[in-house]
């Protein structure tokens, strides 16, 4: 039975920040404005899924769902931004 470690919470959650960052649904803290970088959410949605793919098994319930629900909640988030762009 897997244990669970509050590092990858708080990795999963920093990604997906990260993830909305770029997205341009967070504000830089930087110059608090909010910017797209299309390269860099696929890049982090891409690392989460590889994480996910391979840990599978090795997570508790908990940390398996994190996981999933941040990928649930970026993968059509970076769809619609992606369509956006196309269509400006």
């Amino acid at each position: 039975m897997p244990t669970a470690d509050p590092r990858f919470h708080d990795f999963v959650l920093l990604q997906a920040q990260n993830a909305g960052l770029f997205l341009g649904q967070l504000p830089n803290p930087a110059t608090g404005e909010k910017s797209v970088n299309l390269r860099a959410a696929k890049s982090v949605i891409d690392s989460l899924e590889m994480l996910e793919s391979k840990t599978a098994g090795n997570l508790t319930e908990t940390e398996a769902k994190l996981l999933r629900t941040a990928l649930d909640n970026l993968r059509p988030l970076y769809e619609k931004v992606t369509d956006t762009q196309h269509e400006a």
